[in-house]
């Protein structure tokens, strides 16, 4: 069954907009575990635009829930991970200045780089997952580095959906095998909505988790936080 991971950056966004601490992240982490989500995720940048490294810290006591920290493995991210021992650690390629997550990993030029960050990452118990765009080239080659799973990065998907969804879970369906093969766990994430979730896990194989921020915050304006992860729970049970 896939597990519902919610990235709370955006709460953290809202709150950085006023200062002050309205609205109150620890408590949204807190409230999201309560209402249904199967992990949380946050996603710490160096300017601190959203989630801040101290946030980081004071949410892993007050959760029981999984705790994925999503990030480019910088020596200051890679210090709070080992710090902080969260239960998923996710790598991102992103340039410090990067306004969201936009490609993945190139395995094959990063791999001695990314196996000597797991490394660090797995010795303290920590699963690793390495954000990958839907290319089973760079799957295989992401197994080499010693990763525990792999995260399909799905704007593609998203983007093509509304079109032809036949034609956009394609490569993701090929990615999703190609990661079964070379015995990688799946996670999956960006820009997954209501509209396109349901599709998505009905069509990949052996999906563990989604992480969902961006749609589901906004959905949850209209909607409220708790009834809108009900509703992302429900698309991922059939």
């Amino acid at each position: 069954m896939t597990r519902l991971s919610v990235n709370i950056n955006k709460i953290a966004t809202l709150r950085n907009a006023r200062g002050g601490n309205i609205p109150d992240v620890l408590k949204a982490a807190v409230d999201c575990q309560r209402f249904g989500a199967e992990g949380i995720t946050v996603h710490p940048r160096p300017d601190e635009r959203h989630i801040r490294y101290q946030d980081v810290r004071d949410i892993r006591p007050i959760i029981t829930t999984e705790f994925n920290i999503e990030g480019y493995p910088s020596e200051s991210f890679i210090e709070l991970v080992l710090s902080v021992v969260p239960h998923q650690v996710t790598l991102v390629p992103d340039p410090p200045d990067a306004l969201t997550s936009n490609t993945g990993w190139d395995t094959i030029n990063n791999k001695d780089f990314l196996r000597k960050i797991i490394a660090r990452f797995q010795e303290r118990g920590i699963r690793t997952s390495i954000f990958v765009n839907p290319e089973s080239e760079m799957i295989k080659h992401a197994a080499d580095t010693g990763t525990d799973r792999v995260e399909l990065y799905t704007e593609p998907y998203a983007s093509n959906f509304p079109n032809n969804p036949e034609r956009a879970i394609e490569p993701f369906v090929k990615a999703a095998i190609a990661a079964n093969e070379v015995g990688l766990g799946l996670n999956a994430g960006h820009d997954l909505n209501l509209d396109n979730l349901n599709y998505f896990a009905k069509n990949i194989p052996n999906l563990l988790e989604v992480s969902i921020g961006h749609a589901l915050i906004s959905d949850a304006l209209y909607f409220g936080l708790e009834n809108t992860i009900q509703m992302y729970l429900r698309k991922l049970r059939f």
